[in-house]
């Protein structure tokens, strides 16, 4: 539907923005999140490498206090099997760190996106100051979400902890086991998907941490499985790029320098190579799934609520927001609101601007 003000050309605007301002396919999500990437790369990636750094080097001190002296100096199997369990809880908690980074990445990375798809200028440090007034609630939302999900994996498999407790007849917990984990898999992997637009919409809408839940429960509804589908071809990048390509080189370097060391001084080395080589690959792939969630919610905004249609009618273009602003994007000292970016986002009244005295 062409709008009043220069936004009829569809086909030129979204080569402009490189994110389409229509609802997208997976496809378009999946290469609007790399365009991300590549056209904000000091940006995205810093906040990234900052991210990275903090869960990679966290799961590496602990991974070289826990796992045991023992452990690291010999590779027995009685060794290994004292250690497995170690090495697993390790390995659970830097899954979950890593979860929880690309959350709050999801958040952080939405207002440059957002900007993107409205053809919006980015000035520099503008994503810090879009998302810093909900960093707070940023943070709360990730947890909540991935609390929701983590409750729902160990809640149905409690019983088969409690019967092994109770030391009950064998059967009972094989039972439980065979009947809880599967379960509380799909349970964590349905609310997760279920509640994971929750993080764009904190930010962008300026919503508490319970009303971003709602929220995403409601852009949720009947797009279950195509949310499911995005993110699983997210993951599989995800998975070959962080885990694969991007970390061989590191590999390479960690076996030709360390593979046949022993002491501490050769652990903390090929510890150090590898610990690189994850932030490395996760500083990659961070952007890239948060992008895809972000783009995931703006997609669900133009297809159920017509977002798209609704600026063209309004004829919020670049220049009407940023003509109707106090100080611009540009403005050094500007505040998130001051282009009404925010406000294009919002579903509930907004304060009107003190200029006009109308509401945006």
């Amino acid at each position: 539907m062409p709008g009043p003000d220069g936004w009829d050309d569809a086909d030129t605007a979204d080569v402009v923005r490189g994110v389409p301002f229509r609802p997208m396919s997976i496809s378009e999500m999946l290469d609007g999140a790399i365009a991300g990437i590549r056209r904000r790369p000091r940006t995205t990636l810093g906040l990234s490498v900052a991210i990275s750094t903090v869960i990679q080097v966290t799961s590496s001190i602990a991974a070289y206090f826990f796992i045991g002296d023992r452990a690291r100096e010999e590779v027995t199997p009685d060794v290994l099997l004292e250690s497995l369990g170690a090495q697993t809880t390790l390995s659970v908690l830097g899954l979950v760190l890593s979860a929880f980074g690309i959350l709050l990445m999801a958040g952080l990375v939405a207002p440059i996106l957002g900007r993107e798809l409205v053809g919006l200028p980015i000035a520099p440090r503008q994503a810090w100051r879009d998302a810093r007034p909900r960093l707070g609630r940023l943070a709360g939302t990730a947890a909540a979400v991935m609390g929701i999900a983590l409750g729902a994996l160990v809640l149905p498999a409690a019983p088969f902890f409690a019967l092994i407790a109770a030391e009950a007849h064998p059967a009972l917990p094989v039972l439980a086991g065979i009947i809880g984990f599967p379960l509380g898999v799909g349970l964590m992997v349905w609310l997760y998907i279920l509640l994971v637009q929750a993080v764009p919409a904190v930010v962008l809408e300026r919503r508490t941490v319970t009303g971003a839940l709602r929220r995403a429960v409601t852009l949720s509804k009947g797009r279950w499985f195509r949310t499911c589908g995005t993110l699983l071809l997210a993951l599989l990048v995800t998975v070959f790029m962080g885990f694969f390509a991007l970390r061989i080189p590191f590999l390479i370097v960690q076996l030709a320098f360390f593979g046949d060391a022993s002491g501490d001084g050769a652990t903390m080395g090929a510890l150090a190579v590898d610990t690189l080589g994850r932030i490395v690959g996760w500083s990659v792939v961070l952007p890239f799934d948060a992008g895809v969630i972000a783009l995931l919610y703006m997609d669900r905004r133009m297809r159920r609520e017509g977002f798209d249609l609704e600026l063209r009618i309004r004829g919020r273009s670049a220049a009407a927001i940023t003509g109707g602003g106090t100080g611009g994007t540009g403005e050094a000292g500007g505040d998130a609101r001051d282009d009404g970016f925010i406000d294009l986002w919002r579903t509930d009244p907004v304060p009107a601007h003190p200029q006009t005295g109308a509401n945006p």
